[in-house]
């Protein structure tokens, strides 16, 4: 078997060495995939990263790996303007990089039009149900212009090759986009989606608790037929006090209650005239239903305040305790526990 080889095909030299397993291409060590394995190897990608940063990976490694190519040649070839025709054909075609030349070219400011057809990416992408567009190869491209003359080179597709297009024809053109601003503005783009799911989040818990205080914060405890009780907890805003009213007149009826027990054990012993002032109103409310308001869980303290200070609340009935004001209501009532 013959370990040596060496065929030239379109001016790129390619040589093959079966005792070393090297393949050259111009020199440079190469390898050969097939292309449905780099199909497996590009899902894998989008698999693990996301389309998003799957388009941003590919897109930042053909352009790198275009100014290597680009770097390379530049000096082993000459590559100017009056040349970098022919070569771009001579060299991917041999490659199986499928067809690509530039049909115009603005040698003035640098502008060049590649046409290119049956690349290994676009036959990569039609092995996949999805067809995706090809994104690799266009910024490939974009790279070999800049590595070949020196200045940063970006692009434009016009269109895609498809059923209806036998080509995808790219713009190239200098440029000062940075690749590696494209990766920083994708991370602070996740970052800012990130965040702003995580404040969706903390919103929505935030409206279960405020949904959930509410609940807890005036509840009506029914605790024998026509008794309710209603507790008193902490201090009273404006909301709270608006829920407490509308959550404990509502469900007066549903009860059938005749007696509301205020509860203001959960209160603090410096009541203000705020909460004292809700009181009355709740109580004054109450009353037009027909339901009689006796206050229960009074403290020496709150005894002295409400004698010194907020003596509308001296007009309700007041007991010392729960248990107190439910005998009381059962006998205002004509009944009695047994």
């Amino acid at each position: 078997m013959e370990m040596q080889k060496s065929l030239v095909v379109g001016g790129v030299d390619l040589k093959w060495d079966l005792t070393t397993g090297k393949v050259l291409f111009e020199g440079g060590d190469v390898v050969f995939f097939w292309v449905s394995a780099m199909k497996t190897f590009f899902d894998t990608i989008n698999e693990i990263s996301g389309e998003e940063a799957t388009h941003l990976v590919l897109e930042t490694t053909g352009y790198r790996q275009g100014i290597i190519v680009g770097e390379g040649f530049k000096e082993m070839k000459n590559i100017d303007t009056s040349n970098v025709v022919d070569w771009l054909s001579n060299t991917y075609v041999p490659a199986g990089w499928g067809y690509v030349k530039v049909n115009e070219i603005d040698q003035e400011n640098n502008i060049f039009t590649l046409y290119i057809k049956d690349d290994w990416e676009y036959k990569m992408n039609n092995l996949s149900e999805l067809h995706k567009d090809g994104i690799f190869v266009p910024a490939h491209y974009a790279g070999v212009f800049t590595g070949l003359f020196g200045t940063k080179f970006w692009y434009k597709i016009v269109q895609h090759q498809s059923e209806n297009n036998e080509y995808t024809i790219v713009n190239y053109f200098p440029s000062e986009i940075d690749i590696q601003q494209n990766i920083r503005n994708l991370a602070r783009k996740k970052e800012a989606e990130e965040i702003a799911q995580l404040e969706a989040l903390v919103e929505e818990k935030t409206r279960a608790l405020q949904k959930l205080v509410k609940e807890l914060s005036s509840p009506l405890i029914p605790v024998l037929d026509g008794i309710v009780v209603v507790p008193l907890i902490g201090r009273y805003d404006e909301d709270r006090a608006e829920d407490l009213i509308q959550n404990t007149l509502n469900n007066l009826p549903n009860h059938q209650a005749r007696y509301v027990l205020l509860d203001l054990t959960g209160l603090n012993k410096d009541i203000s005239i705020y909460t004292a002032e809700l009181i009355d109103k709740l109580g004054s409310a109450a009353r037009l239903l027909g339901v009689e308001v006796i206050l229960v869980g009074i403290s020496a303290e709150l005894a002295i305040t409400i004698s010194q200070t907020l003596t509308g609340l001296k007009k309700y009935e007041c007991m010392q305790t729960l248990q107190h004001g439910i005998y009381y209501a059962l006998g205002k009532s004509g009944r009695r526990i047994v």
